[in-house]
């Protein structure tokens, strides 16, 4: 399980919140119907989000499912994997 030191989606959306980054209701609806198809848990939504983010330099409602797709496809089951995974796919240097 992948572990953070958000305790759940809100928490992150808070942090974020307090750092400037504003998502837009578009992007809460990404989020929350992105986690309900791929069934992840928060630990796992908090990863794509935070992957999305710095790879598509903005929230990517396609992109961020796509990484929980993947996430799931993959089995990857820790924040270290994710990182590793989308580093091999050439995403992220």
């Amino acid at each position: 399980m992948i572990k953070l030191m958000h305790s759940s989606v809100r928490a992150y959306m808070n942090f974020l919140e307090e750092k400037g980054f504003q998502l837009g209701e578009d992007a809460l609806g990404f989020i929350h119907f992105g986690q309900h198809y791929t069934e992840a848990n928060d630990e796992k939504v908090i990863v794509a989000i935070e992957l999305t983010l710095k790879i598509q330099k903005e929230f990517d409602g396609a992109f961020f499912i796509s990484l929980l797709e993947m996430f799931s496809h993959e089995l990857i089951e820790s924040r270290k994997q994710a990182y590793k995974h989308v580093k091999l796919l050439g995403l992220l240097s």
